[in-house]
């Protein structure tokens, strides 16, 4: 067997470890903007106008609940599950809102996303609430509002305008949304 040698071109080195470098920028370059483009966005905005929708009562035999329905009114749209523990303290506070408000144009509707439905009925049964209730257990109108969390609340204007946008709930959050619904109520 004879000795090879082995000699490189000037300057191979150099060019395999630019080859690299730049590869490996690439890479993470491309991982950077596939986590960015992951990251979730709320399709509905402050200023927007909100989507309509229509869906039914989570109650049997009680009519479909739209918010073109609604026309003319300043309507909190409330997203909530049974297994959502800030929903199940948030959800009886709208309420008092909604007794505190509705004669002055206020409707508070709590969408459910609960699936199976009857998890939603188990808590209501427990937690009576007195705005309707519509059941979305598909998650389309979470889909159409791109709710990435529980709960998220959309306050919209009488003329249809998103006002307010609040995700979660936490202890000072409802004098928030009081706020923000007494500046509606106000100015439409």
């Amino acid at each position: 067997m004879s000795d090879a040698i082995i000699t490189a071109m000037p300057g191979a080195s150099a060019n395999r470890n630019k080859t690299m470098t730049s590869a490996i920028r690439s890479l993470l370059l491309a991982t950077i903007i596939l986590l960015l483009a992951s990251i979730p966005v709320l399709a509905v905005e402050e200023g927007d106008q909100a989507p309509d929708f229509t869906l039914p009562s989570i109650y049997q035999g009680q009519p479909d609940i739209s918010l073109s329905g609604l026309a003319g009114k300043v309507v909190y749209i409330d997203f909530w599950a049974s297994w959502c523990a800030p929903c199940l303290t948030s959800l009886p506070l709208y309420n008092d809102l909604y007794h505190r408000y509705r004669d002055q144009g206020l409707e508070v509707i709590g969408i459910t996303v609960d699936d199976p439905i009857e998890d939603g009925l188990e808590f209501l049964a427990d937690t009576p609430l007195d705005f309707p209730i519509p059941a979305d257990p598909e998650g389309e109108m979470m889909d159409l509002y791109s709710v990435y969390g529980m709960p998220t609340s959309y306050l919209i204007g009488r003329d249809g305008e998103v006002k307010l946008v609040h995700m979660g709930f936490r202890d000072g959050d409802i004098e928030e949304i009081e706020n923000a619904i007494r500046e509606a109520l106000a100015s439409d």
